[in-house]
Formats: C-alpha cells, structure tokens, sequence
C-alpha cells in the first residue's frame, strides 16, 4: 500500500487511467451501458472520486497550514529544534488531471 504521498499520487493517477479505460471499453459495448449493474457501478464510482477530491482538497489545507506554522515565529523555532521539514502538496499531474474519468448517463 501506498505510504508517502508521491506514492498516493502515482496510485491515485493509475486508478483514474484505470477508469478511463473500464469506460472506454464500456462505450464499445452499449447492453453493459444499459445494465442496471453498471449503472450503479458508474455512480459508486463518480461518488468515490468527489469524495477524493475532498479528501485532496482537505489534505492541500492542512499541508498548507503546517507549512505555514513551520515557518512562523513562534513555532518555527520548536519546528527547527524538532526537524519539522515541509510537506508536498497533494497534485496531479496535468495527464492524470486530464484522464479523470467523466461519468455520463
């Protein structure tokens, strides 16, 4: 399982060309389209994705605000004694961002 987070981005990257290619594979196929079964299987799916661009959005704010504690007074100085470094923030990368999948009915 993924433990850093460039390795939560890779694997969330793969999950989405993952999807984009279920779906390409499904428009070939228009009784899967029409299956009840896909149906909620598309939706399961587009309900997953906005929640994890929830969590991203939530993990950047977060990010953001202990990035900005480190490098404030007081606190920075505990951080410097401690060996707080930055975190990265949570991105794709534009392929990714771009190969999300669309789920339409």
């Amino acid at each position: 399982s993924a433990r850093t987070p460039q390795e939560k981005m890779e694997a969330s990257g793969t999950l989405s060309n993952a999807l984009t290619s279920l779906f390409a594979v499904a428009e070939s196929y228009p009784e899967l389209k029409a299956n009840e079964n896909f149906l909620e299987l598309q939706t399961e799916l587009s309900d997953i994705e906005n929640k994890l661009a929830a969590a991203r959005r939530f993990f950047n704010s977060a990010t953001r605000e202990y990035n900005t504690s480190i490098q404030s007074f007081p606190s920075n100085l505990i951080a410097n004694h401690f060996g707080f470094t930055q975190v990265e923030f949570f991105e794709l990368d534009d392929e990714a961002a771009k190969s999300a999948p669309k789920v339409q009915f």
